[in-house]
């Protein structure tokens, strides 16, 4: 373990300010949408911040703000510390939640992009011996492109999957025996049942070890349960974001998710007030990503800190859970805050459900939530009503349920888009 991973606080803040002040140095200089920023916040050069609450005191930055100077200044907004020319990779968000945002790196910030990753890798108990397989398409989105860049920085093997179907993709794992799976959770489950019904055997495969991201599903006790029990694996959660970074991993102890506080400075704050929080939105600021960084990033994510110490022995905070979920995900149904997660976990949980999908309907002064979900059990009445019972227990709310064929309901490789919100279409 990385010694900076057992640091006390007081250390591990002053680690932190050395890095960020490192970065604001250049950035302060040549970066014109983060010098007037700053400037406007009264820091005009790094050494202004000496201590947390100098930090804590700087702007927020937000989503919206960044695309903005997208648009203004096309194709890559102002956030550029270098010259054009000094940028080697080009990636850019999802786009599930507004317009994609384009984001470059430098050879130096890609390295430490490789790093964030190699420290998910170690948590994971990943080693050179390991062989890695990507199961993902290598497009624009960047995935786990970083991904593989930490796999070269551990030493591992790389294979990729790219340009592969699903069946494809497992013939290749068993094929060259592949040690450890990455890819979204959700395409994890697909895979699985692909190999069921093309008879190959997964659960006994070389796979030991499964890494995901682009969804809270690895976390959630449902999901991840029903991934272990498909690869005869252990599932690993992940998070991070295209204009972040890979900020989060999963240790061994299974105990929840640590901010990788070498690399990030990070802090959970009331959406409303801003304030310090237990509960509530992720801030975050990158620490080698001098290139097009990010300053007290707004994520959009809803987290919950736990307190307590981590068996592991790493000293960086850790959320209960991982991520929730999204602020702009959160469907307000009756008056009651719904999270796409809560459903999702529910409908894990009961082992002969398959895909599911959720609709949100307008119903004159009351919302109606339907949950479409496939079933394969002989009973699917039964297996409604259980669902129903799951539903309501988890939300507190009536949730319509209604069985579709199986296969009905689409699959997804990365991010899945299984919540349609009709009330936003009429």
């Amino acid at each position: 373990m990385d010694p900076t991973q057992e640091l006390g606080r007081d250390d591990l803040e002053r680690l932190q300010l050395e890095k960020l002040r490192e970065v604001l140095e250049p950035v302060l200089e040549t970066n014109a949408f983060y010098r007037e920023k700053l400037n406007e916040a009264g820091v005009s050069e790094a050494g202004d911040l000496q201590i947390m609450d100098d930090y804590r005191a700087l702007p927020f930055t937000t989503k919206d703000e960044l695309s903005l100077d997208q648009s203004v200044c096309p194709p890559y907004g102002s956030n550029l510390t270098f010259p054009l020319d000094r940028y080697q990779r080009i990636h850019q968000t999802s786009g599930t939640t507004g317009d994609p945002l384009r984001w470059l790196d430098t050879g130096e910030s890609w390295q430490w992009m490789g790093r964030c990753w190699e420290a998910v890798y170690e948590a994971a108990g990943v080693e050179v011996t390991d062989r890695v397989y990507f199961a993902f398409s290598f497009g624009l989105f960047i995935g786990f492109w970083s991904a593989v860049e930490g796999a070269g920085r551990i030493g591992s093997m790389v294979i990729p999957g790219g340009g592969a179907g699903s069946e494809q993709r497992i013939k290749a794992m068993l094929s060259h025996e592949a040690t450890v799976l990455v890819c979204t959770p959700t395409y994890a489950l697909h895979l699985a049942e692909v190999a069921a019904a093309e008879g190959l055997d997964i659960r006994t495969s070389s796979v030991r070890i499964t890494i995901h991201a682009g969804e809270p599903g690895a976390s959630l006790p449902g999901t991840r349960a029903r991934i272990e029990e498909a690869w005869g694996a252990t599932c690993f959660d992940h998070a991070g974001a295209t204009e972040v970074g890979a900020w989060g991993f999963e240790c061994q102890a299974h105990s929840g998710m640590h901010l990788n506080e070498a690399e990030y400075i990070a802090e959970v704050l009331d959406p409303e007030t801003g304030q310090p929080a237990e509960d509530g939105e992720l801030v975050i600021s990158n620490l080698g990503r001098v290139g097009m960084p990010v300053v007290r990033y707004r994520t959009g994510d809803l987290v919950k800190l736990d307190p307590t110490e981590c068996e592991c022995g790493r000293t960086f905070v850790r959320l209960d859970g991982g991520v929730k979920g999204r602020m702009d995900d959160v469907l307000i149904i009756r008056g009651v805050n719904v999270y796409p997660s809560v459903i999702e976990n529910a409908v894990r949980n009961i082992p002969e459900i398959g895909e599911f999908a959720v609709d949100v309907w307008p119903r004159g002064e009351l919302d109606d939530l339907e949950v479409r979900i496939e079933v394969n059990a002989p009973d699917v009445n039964a297996s409604v009503d259980r669902v129903s019972a799951e539903l309501r227990h988890a939300l507190g709310i009536r949730v319509g349920v209604r069985a579709v064929p199986e296969n009905a309901l689409p699959r997804f490789e990365l991010k899945a888009r299984r919540v349609t919100d009709h009330r936003k279409q009429s």
